[in-house]
């Protein structure tokens, strides 16, 4: 299959890069810049230079392949209802081209935050928060199930971890080695989903592959691990207490953090048999990389 991938050199979108090319497909990953382009390149892709926000292109990239695969997002969350708006347009556009040729289009969402409630691929996010703002955008891809696009959206959780993570892990290690103290909000009995970035590669080729139209897809490993156990790793290894702080002292993250958010992805592994094999957040954790 060829398949054309956004955010291809990014976090994620590098891994699903080499899972889909050790698969045998081909690979168009859109660039911003010559050294992304080269990182592709060098792996085996077929790199364009280009950005999402033209429209046009993207359209024109998704009706040259057999399918699409959709990364690329602005996590800036000091701009993050702008980056929502933006991928709406994108996603309207890839669905526009899509539309009526059976090709599949894999997208990139988070999973729901129901605090107290391990949500499933069946639960809807509505309501306030990042998470609920984005899932507007993934309904909307959902929906072209009925338009002819086999259509399929894959929720990531807070942490996707491994070797080279610069997300929320890496931000609570960098506030910690900033402060002198590991900080969880509350008790830190709330727990937050999370998947190795290797399993969530995997789980994007299996969506392109196999997923039904309209399907709901979890990349979740751990159904949720305590704030708490993570702020006492991160401690270990700097040889920093842990305590509980007020949330604005810690940023954005301090809100999240705060949250009680399980999640599961037991329908998403009966329906397509794929399973978490890497290791779990602390076990990452433990294995030192973050602390390099």
């Amino acid at each position: 299959m060829r398949v054309f991938v956004t955010g291809a050199s990014g976090w994620i979108g590098s891994p699903v890069l080499r899972e889909l090319l050790a698969a045998g497909h081909q690979v168009v990953g859109l660039v911003r810049s010559d050294s992304s382009a080269r990182a592709v390149a060098a792996a085996g892709g077929e790199p364009v230079l280009g950005d999402v926000a033209d429209l046009d292109a993207v359209a024109a990239l998704a009706r040259g392949v057999d399918g699409v695969i959709h990364l690329a997002f602005d996590h800036d969350f000091s701009r993050f209802e702008q980056s929502v708006k933006e991928e709406g347009e994108v996603l309207g556009a890839l669905g526009a081209a899509l539309a009526g040729s059976g090709k599949p289009l894999v997208v990139a969402s988070g999973t729901p935050a129901e605090p107290g409630v391990l949500a499933t691929e069946r639960s809807d996010s509505a309501g306030d928060g990042p998470a609920a703002v984005r899932g507007a955008n993934a309904r909307v891809v959902l929906d072209l199930a009925r338009h002819g696009v086999r259509s399929c959206v894959v929720r990531l959780p807070r942490s996707v971890h491994g070797e080279g993570d610069a997300g929320f892990i890496a931000q609570l290690v960098a506030i910690a080695r900033r402060d002198g103290v590991c900080g969880y909000v509350g008790d830190g009995s709330q727990r937050w989903p999370a998947v190795h970035v290797l399993d969530a590669a995997r789980l994007f080729r299996a969506g392109l592959e196999d997923a039904p139209a309209g399907s709901v897809l979890h990349a979740v490993g751990d159904e949720g691990v305590p704030i708490l156990a993570v702020a006492q790793a991160i401690g270990r290894h700097l040889g920093l207490p842990s305590a509980s702080l007020p949330a604005e002292t810690l940023g954005f993250l301090g809100g999240l953090l705060a949250v009680d958010q399980p999640a599961s992805s037991a329908y998403t592994q009966d329906l397509l048999g794929w399973f978490p094999r890497e290791p779990g957040l602390l076990a990452d954790l433990e294995a030192g990389h973050y602390f390099r």
